[in-house]
């Protein structure tokens, strides 16, 4: 079995003649890895997501599942995946356990008594497994349904947007649950737009913009504190300065801004080094400036400036 359980190169969604949601989509996530797919709404984290385990058709490009090609080998390469794409559907009617043996039953595998018992201990739903599911909580119907897409011992586990609905406490669970997975061997890939929970819970980012990849981030690149080298500055100047304050800004390199934070402060990224060069400038440039402010930049940070600047690009057609 290959170390990269899953792979995409290329793929592309077009809808009409000039409408592509997603555009040239390339990455890979190796075995026991949980890669956020992190995107604001509109990204194209959810088409992407179909195309990879086949709802939709692609429109370009090639996914692979542990070396197979999914477009000559889909069966055998969809029987290593399971995934929860929106929110998972069970028959309220029946008890938890009854679902998960109907899910068993559909599984190209034979699930054993033994294996059903091991993923309900998983994900701790042992002491409500036999009542109807009608009486679950939004949070047990989620564990309920990443019990049934890792019945049948998947590779590759997909989970687009799990903690929609899920409070503090059932968040922090899947967390654990997932870092249990990856800890087996499972690879799992989950989308969401909640920047600090991705930041805890995955090991790398991959940012998507306006159906772009846009960035590949290594969590291990952060701190503990979840921060990097690079700086967020908050700079504090005249109202009337603050035009002046942007253009001197834009004429320096390496130094983005992220957003006007009010009529006189200006929120940057930027490492430590340009600081002097920065206020050196600004001064020359006769602005008053009442304080700059530094901290170390965050995964949210970091996803603020991407877009930022993706959008500024977009606009003047670059």
């Amino acid at each position: 079995m290959s170390s990269v359980v899953l792979e995409i190169q290329g793929l592309t969604k077009q809808v009409g003649k000039n409408k592509k949601i997603v555009h040239d989509a390339s990455f890979q996530m190796k075995k026991g890895e949980i890669l956020g797919l992190l995107g604001p709404n509109g990204a194209g984290k959810t088409t992407t997501i179909r195309m990879i385990v086949g709802l939709i058709k692609k429109t370009e490009g090639k996914v692979f599942i542990n070396g197979s090609d999914l477009d000559r080998e889909g069966q055998s390469c969809i029987s290593d995946v399971g995934a929860i794409v929106e929110n998972p559907s069970f028959y309220d009617h029946m008890s938890g356990y009854k679902n998960l043996q109907q899910y068993a039953r559909l599984s190209k595998e034979k699930v054993s008594k033994e294996r059903l018992d091991e993923v309900v201990a998983l994900v701790q739903l042992s002491h409500a497994i036999k009542d109807k599911v009608k009486k679950y909580s939004l949070g047990m119907k989620q564990r309920l349904g990443v019990a049934q897409a890792i019945l049948h011992k998947p590779a590759l586990l997909i989970l687009d947007e799990p903690t929609n609905g899920l409070d503090p406490k059932g968040i922090r669970e899947l967390r654990d649950y997932l870092r249990e997975l990856a800890n087996d061997g499972i690879s799992t890939l989950v989308s969401s737009h909640l920047l600090s929970e991705m930041q805890l819970m995955c090991d790398r980012v991959v940012i998507m913009e306006q159906g772009k990849i846009i960035d590949v981030s290594d969590m291990s690149s952060l701190n503990e504190n979840g921060s990097s080298d690079q700086l967020v500055v908050m700079m504090n100047v005249k109202k009337e300065h603050m035009e002046l304050s942007e253009e001197v800004i834009e004429s320096l390199e390496g130094i983005t801004i992220i957003k006007r934070e009010n009529d006189h402060q200006l929120v940057l990224d930027m490492t430590h080094d340009l600081i002097p060069q920065l206020n050196r400038h600004l001064v020359k440039a006769d602005v008053d400036v009442y304080g700059i402010e530094s901290k170390k930049t965050s995964l949210e940070d970091k996803f603020l400036a991407l877009t930022s600047e993706d959008r500024q690009l977009m606009k003047e057609g670059k």
